[in-house]
């Protein structure tokens, strides 16, 4: 029985010590590269360019927007996006506000994202994209936009 606790409490200690060392620390190389992962996006959006938009997504992506529409899949999230810049005609901007790294390749970025429409309304909505390192890349795996009930 105590060995069985002491090798328990050695795979827990191994474990902790592990996630602990993790560097986590935002550089700003890492900061410009998310911040240039959502400007593709925004860019990849913009010009509806489904290339740039795959290149920049992991094949699992998912997406939930703030209709409550769960996109789940590259070719669901690419598709909706589509449809979504085709009805939601306007001007997009995506501002970075916020980095944040939960594991030296998984973080977290928040932008305020807007549309401006033709007659000057202004969408005011939140985006969160979760990051993940792939093959020394920078991708999206998943994204949340959200609609305030108040600014």
């Amino acid at each position: 029985m105590k060995k069985l606790f002491f090798l328990i409490f050695l795979i827990q200690f191994s474990c902790s010590s592990f996630l602990v060392a993790q560097n986590t620390k935002l550089t700003e190389k890492t900061k410009s590269e998310l911040v240039a992962l959502i400007g593709s996006y925004s860019e990849a959006r913009d010009k509806n360019d489904t290339v740039l938009l795959k290149s920049i997504l992991t094949a699992d992506v998912d997406q939930l927007v703030s209709s409550g529409e769960w996109r789940e899949g590259i070719s669901k999230a690419v598709e909706g996006m589509q449809r979504s810049s085709t009805t939601n005609v306007g001007a997009r901007t995506l501002t970075v506000e916020k980095c944040r790294l939960l594991h030296p390749e998984v973080g977290i970025v928040d932008a305020r994202y807007q549309i401006e429409s033709g007659d000057g309304s202004i969408r005011k909505m939140w985006s969160t994209f979760f990051v993940v390192r792939e093959k020394g890349k920078w991708k999206i795996s998943a994204i949340r936009n959200m609609l305030p009930t108040t600014q």
